[in-house]
């Protein structure tokens, strides 16, 4: 019988837990042995209590040798090096790994043989839409940047009549329209702003207006970008130029900017630079989401606000962290989707043929098979 172990997470700032007792009460059902970790899902608002009427098993760490015994590991980040070197060998590891050019994550893999996938790596396609962490959890990124924005913005977001006149509503600029920059999109115009939104890919277009917000047409230029695996291809710097010159009429007309554009795997682009908030009106803000890819925003630093020529620059790395409720259901749920189907009888069996679990399997019981991730 397999023997799924959910550990608390252990990263600075992280709320969210891995399984919920909903989650835990499925994979008992399956067969599957579940152990939770006391207080593992405290952040969430699922006590210990919650997760034995589920059927976990709540211990600790002084109780039982609960990483020596486990089979599979669900987390939300990569646990710490010496909890890694207790698995045994084939030990499976799950969650959001940060694999990109994370040469101390491969180390540990091969040391101690670990199994490893990682959810960053799942294929963008329809079958897997069910297990896309990314997804679910940029969904919730977006919604709660708008917010935050709301809350540090100097004015109103929507227009309102009052008897000592008409205020206007915010202008909000969304750079980036993926998951979490159509969410932002339709948080803000839910509060009323009114919204545009850059993005590389045409396509991004239709989904935009049908949100209501207004679409900023780019320079047209030789190189038509476009999309890898849901992501937008990196550009040109050609491109990029031509693309600042025109987002800096929009930014200095802006209450606030959400930067969420991404490329997977690599450096975020800069978007804004120092000249471009020299622009922007003293009292904007600026919520940047890929701060911890290096940011779509200059001078943005993870977790902190900091003023430049009267705008604040919010590096807004955690936010799925801040609704650590919701954004742990949703993740708990694009796990055990991913991994039910490989269980039978109480036993996992990952089928490395699968295009699901072939796209996201870093490792085999030490055995690196995606080597050019490490490099990138």
């Amino acid at each position: 019988m397999t023997k799924i172990l959910i550990p608390i997470e252990t990263a600075s700032g992280e709320r969210r837990v891995s399984a919920t007792p909903t989650a835990v009460k499925k994979l008992k059902g399956l067969g599957c042995e579940v152990f939770v970790e006391s207080s593992a899902g405290e952040l969430s608002g699922f006590n210990d209590t919650l997760y034995k009427e589920s059927g976990g098993e709540i211990v600790s760490e002084s109780n039982l040798n609960i990483w020596e015994n486990a089979d599979v590991v669900f987390c939300v980040q990569t646990p710490s090096e010496s909890n890694l070197g207790k698995l045994k060998k084939g030990a499976i590891l799950l969650g959001l790994l940060n694999p990109y050019a994370n040469k101390k994550l491969q180390n540990t893999i091969i040391s101690n043989k670990i199994s490893a996938l990682s959810m960053e790596l799942l294929p963008r396609i329809s079958r897997a839409q069910s297990s896309d962490v990314l997804s679910s959890q940029a969904n919730i990124a977006g919604y709660k940047a708008v917010l935050l924005a709301a809350s540090e913005l100097d004015r109103y977001f929507p227009m309102l009549m009052t008897a000592a006149g008409t205020v206007q509503p915010a202008k909000v600029v969304v750079l980036g329209g993926g998951v979490a920059g159509l969410q932002a999109v339709a948080t803000a115009k839910r509060l009323g702003a009114i919204v545009f939104v850059s993005d590389i890919r045409p396509a991004v277009k239709e989904q935009v207006e049908s949100l209501g917000a207004r679409f900023i047409e780019l320079p047209e230029i030789d190189e038509k970008p476009g999309e890898s695996g849901g992501y937008a291809k990196a550009v040109t710097p050609e491109f990029l130029s031509k693309q600042k010159s025109t987002l800096t009429k929009y930014l200095s007309d802006a209450d606030v900017a959400v930067c969420t554009a991404q490329v997977l795997g690599k450096k975020a682009p800069v978007l804004i630079d120092s000249y471009m908030i020299e622009k922007m009106r003293s009292g904007a803000v600026v919520i940047d989401l890929a701060v911890s890819q290096g940011g779509n925003c200059e001078g943005t630093k993870t977790n902190e606000t900091i003023i430049s020529n009267g705008v604040k620059l919010i590096g807004a790395g955690e936010l799925p962290s801040s609704v650590p409720y919701d954004a742990s259901t949703l993740y708990a749920k694009n796990l055990t989707s991913l991994i039910t189907p490989f269980i039978k009888d109480g036993v996992i069996n990952l089928d490395i043929e699968d295009e699901l679990i072939s796209g996201c399997l870093l490792s085999n019981e030490g055995v690196i098979l995606q080597d050019k991730v490490f490099e990138k």
